[in-house]
């Protein structure tokens, strides 16, 4: 018992611990030294080594990891969750080496529980489920055992041996634990998706700001979206509607900027609210003169929904040309630059929905527009830094041949993407004047770096210009018919103002191909299509989801009873017209389907008592040839016995034996015939003497007659 408990310990342990580990939040050294810790002490679990640390030797390592937790709280890991996780860890690895008593037990299963707690907080992956329910299964079986354990030192099992005791107690836990999870799994699926949601968001998303966080800020220092670049975590999914193959290349506006000092760009536009429609969507549409004059027969429409991760970023990311939005959010902000902002702190960015007219107008439309930007209204995005007057003189230069905005434009975003490489390894070292050193000696640099020349250079031509932080569309995942954005997808652009059509984008970056997967490499995208699941059906769920849920029960119930419904009655016509058709034969011949019945139920009756038929055949059989079966002929011939003296008034009683039962037989002549009779049968029946069963017939029947006389 004590090594059963051992074990299911050790595996909460173990499971509580990988729970934590599967997040990413923990540095490796951590890992490394649990796991070790955690091997050594499932090695001496193996060979039942009883090594323990003295008690003297645990309050020291005690006292010297609490002393040790400010110092890594302020010095080390700098944040409440991480110091607070090594002391933990710290704590259950010298309670692994010393615990004696059961306090120290229950204490190491306290430990183990906040591992899981902690990593709830720390992770939205689905790859915790499966974790936490390893863990689950060990601490029902830990907690049992403990309680058995206990029980079993004030009450001894007097009844049965220890071995036998032990045994039935492990092939019940066997079933016992399995069977409490469940329950409990179930439980708590019920009480998760029906009971009612007030509220929703993860406590992750509201995390102190990060790289991303800061890249999409109202300030963007030159070179933070080439360092999101560098990582690989997923952004969000995007399902556009109608699209299963992966056919649009789209950007997801995050944040404009319009001021540039030479190496920070800035938003100095001011938020407005949004105003909503009485169905609850947000209306974008006003806010661009342009689209909100556009006719809206006009094609070029698109519906999509975004899941977003957890980014510390209230910045909603749209398609291009935005107009309406809608979500589980109370106040919705947009400012001069087109880009809009929750500042509903109860819903962080997570899910919602939006339409935005992605169609872009004719480059003919656009070489005919204004040029015209004397106005004071233009000048935030005619704002120029002390620039290098080669910069100017390049811009002049590459658009010599145009004579509109539009090809003056183009050509500097052809001349960009052509001429210069796109490379995320910088250095370390940044130049006094990034654009310049980009421009005339590295001539290579990431999204950023084209995108600041192109806007810097648009206005030494007088064409109003902003840069955009957003991200390029990632793969596309067909399993769910989902874009998968990556902070590698990060991107920055330029948007150039054109009068009568609004702000064109333009991109001097050069492309990059849209990542696919074949082969082994699909098992990424169903995964990925399972952790969105997660995201949205657990992490995200709300009362929008449960009504969601509700609605869809309701149509698809609604459609199973009509479906029911009409196949009944399809059916029910079908039986009544083979009722007609039958009726019709049976009268034209009468007699021949009357035989044909006669015949088909005595079939029908010899079929469904075929078993017991056969058993009576082969019992007859066996009767007939008693030397072929010697045991079973000698039941069959000695219960034969028994019912003919019964119906002679010799009855014999289920529990008497033959020799009990022959000395109820007050007859001596019959008595010692079926004596004779039972030696042979006995000899049959239990010596397997084919010489004993061949005389049974002949017995028999001197027996019956003697019985008759």
């Amino acid at each position: 018992m004590e090594r059963y408990f051992q074990v299911a310990l050790y595996l909460m342990m173990l499971s509580g611990f990988a729970t934590l580990a599967q997040t990413g939040q923990v540095d490796p050294l951590t890992v490394l030294l649990m796991v070790g810790a955690l091997t050594v002490r499932g090695y001496f679990l193996l060979t039942k080594h009883p090594f323990l640390l003295g008690d003297r030797s645990t309050k020291l390592l005690t006292i010297a990891f609490a002393a040790f937790y400010p110092v890594d709280l302020f010095l080390i890991s700098g944040t409440f969750v991480s110091a607070t996780v090594h002391l933990v860890l710290a704590l259950m690895v010298v309670r692994i080496f010393s615990a004696r008593r059961d306090r120290d037990h229950v204490f190491l299963a306290i430990l183990s529980f906040l591992l899981v707690l902690a990593a709830s907080v720390l992770t939205v992956n689905s790859a915790f489920l499966i974790t936490f329910i390893a863990f689950l299964l060990a601490a029902v079986a830990t907690f049992v055992l403990l309680e058995i354990r206990r029980s079993m030192k004030t009450v001894a099992p007097a009844s049965m041996s220890a071995s036998h005791g032990i045994q039935r107690i492990g092939r019940s836990l066997f079933r016992l634990v399995p069977a409490l999870v469940v329950s409990i799994v179930i439980l708590a699926l019920a009480i998760f998706f029906f009971l009612p949601r007030i509220s929703a968001g993860y406590l992750s998303a509201y995390s102190s700001g990060n790289e991303l966080s800061t890249g999409f800020s109202n300030q963007v220092e030159l070179g933070r979206i080439g360092e999101i670049q560098q990582s690989d975590s997923v952004v969000m999914h995007i399902q556009i509607d109608g699209d299963t193959h992966g056919g649009f290349d789209l950007k997801w506006r995050g944040i404009a900027l319009n001021n540039f000092d030479g190496r920070t760009w800035r938003n100095s536009s001011q938020q407005i609210v949004v105003p909503r429609s009485l169905d609850g969507r947000f209306l974008l549409s006003q806010f661009d003169p342009e689209l909100r004059h556009s006719s809206s027969s006009q094609g070029g429409r698109i519906h999509y929904r975004v899941l977003l991760e957890p980014l510390g970023t209230s910045v909603f990311f749209l398609a291009p040309k935005p107009e309406a939005l809608s979500g589980n959010y109370r106040f919705v902000t947009t400012d001069d630059g087109g880009a809009f902002y929750d500042l509903d702190r109860e819903h962080p960015p997570s899910v919602y929905e939006a339409d935005s007219k992605v169609n872009r107008p004719s480059a003919q439309d656009l070489r005919s527009a204004s040029a015209d930007f004397s106005s004071t209204g233009w000048q935030k995005y005619l704002q120029l830094p002390a620039v290098d007057p080669r910069v100017a003189d390049l811009a002049r230069q590459i658009t010599s041949g145009a004579h509109n905005n539009f090809d003056r434009a183009s050509a500097i975003e052809r001349h960009l993407s052509t001429s210069y490489a796109y490379t995320l390894q910088l250095g370390r070292s940044t130049p006094k004047d990034p654009l310049t050193h980009f421009l005339f000696e590295r001539k290579a640099g990431h999204c950023e770096y084209f995108a600041s020349s192109m806007a810097v250079m648009l206005r030494t031509l007088n064409i109003p210009s902003r840069i955009v932080n957003g991200f390029r569309t990632g793969e596309f995942n067909d399993v769910n018919s989902q874009y998968l954005v990556r902070e590698r997808n990060a991107h920055s652009w330029v948007e150039a103002y054109f009068p009568g059509y609004g702000w064109i984008s333009f991109d001097p970056t050069p492309a990059v191909a849209m990542q696919t997967h074949n082969g082994f490499g699909r098992i990424a995208l169903y995964m990925d299509a399972a952790a969105s699941f997660w995201r949205e059906w657990v992490v995200n769920y709300d009362f929008g989801h449960q009504k969601s849920l509700g609605e869809g029960a309701t149509r698809s119930t609604r459609g199973m009873v009509d479906r029911v419904r009409f196949l009944a009655r399809r059916q029910y016509i079908r039986m009544v017209g083979w009722a007609r058709t039958t009726q019709n034969v049976l009268q034209r011949s009468p007699h021949k389907w009357g035989i044909g019945a006669m015949v088909a139920v005595i079939l029908l009756i010899v079929a469904v008592n075929a078993r017991h038929l056969w058993q009576i055949l082969h019992l007859r059989w066996v009767a007939a040839h008693p030397d072929k079966d010697p045991q079973q002929a000698a039941s069959v011939w000695y219960n034969r016995l028994t019912k003919s003296l019964a119906r002679h008034g010799l009855r014999k009683s289920p529990v008497q034996t033959p020799s009990e039962f022959l000395r109820t037989i007050e007859n001596p002549s019959l008595r010692q015939e079926v004596e004779r009779f039972t030696r042979h049968y006995e000899s049959a029946r239990f010596g397997d003497s084919s010489d004993d069963a061949a005389r049974l017939p002949e017995l028999y029947d001197e027996i019956t007659s003697t019985s008759r006389r």
